[in-house]
């Protein structure tokens, strides 16, 4: 089984818990207005690992995770793969190697189903709280990773919510209020987090020759990430 990888980020601190191996895996089926990623994008591109070369070279720095930490599947969206990381993650247990996966939630179907099996956290990016705005600025329906929420608690798999702070379009009480309500009604979540928008990607996107939608939005400051955070 081979999969598409675009980068690898050897010794992450975000991406799950304590530290981990993380592989941002090629390919995205939504176009966010907040992505820090559109090299990802395309499907088919990047550098073919197999789901053994991938593990063999997290456990290089296996040293430096232990147990506390692991192997991070990220994107992208690396439910677009889901054989590929089903393999990386089974490999994993064989070598008792903690899992994650970093998701969207907007894909559930057999396959990934069956990698939820080798999964012991998900991170489950829940980007805005209204269907409106979901279809306007992520592409895809509110109910997607809902049902997808759903299915975790279903299975009891920890899950971390998190979301992009955005000033002007979801730092507010009433999104914060509704993203804690959404923790509060799955058991299966046990920690919520709100990250900075943050435009150090545009590079990216001025070298792809995309337009970077959120050109204009500022970034968030420490006060406002301050304000908000103790209302999770």
């Amino acid at each position: 089984m081979k999969g598409y990888i675009n980068s690898i980020q050897s010794l992450g601190t975000l991406d799950g818990p304590g530290i981990r191996f993380v592989a941002f895996l090629q390919g995205c089926n939504l176009r966010c207005g907040c992505c820090h990623n559109p090299d990802t994008w395309a499907l088919g591109q990047g550098e073919v690992y197999s789901a053994i070369e991938l593990v063999d070279n997290a456990q290089r720095f296996r040293e430096y995770y232990k147990e506390d930490g692991g192997i991070t599947l990220s994107g992208g969206e690396p439910l677009l793969q889901p054989e590929f990381a089903c393999e990386v993650f089974k490999e994993c247990k064989k070598r008792n190697i903690n899992t994650c996966l970093d998701t969207s939630g907007s894909i559930l179907n057999s396959k990934v189903i069956q990698l939820f099996k080798y999964t012991d956290r998900v991170l489950l990016d829940i980007k805005f709280t209204t269907d409106e705005m979901y279809k306007e600025y992520v592409g895809c329906s509110m109910d997607e990773p809902l049902k997808f929420l759903e299915y975790l608690n279903q299975e009891k798999i920890p899950v971390t919510l998190r979301q992009v702070l955005i000033p002007t379009l979801n730092d507010n009480e009433e999104n914060i209020n509704r993203l804690s309500s959404f923790a509060k009604k799955y058991p299966c979540v046990d920690k919520t987090e709100l990250l900075p928008f943050r435009k150090i990607c545009k590079a990216k996107y001025d070298n792809l020759k995309i337009k970077f939608r959120f050109d204009d939005i500022p970034e968030p400051t420490k006060e406002d990430m301050e304000k908000l955070e103790p209302m999770l």
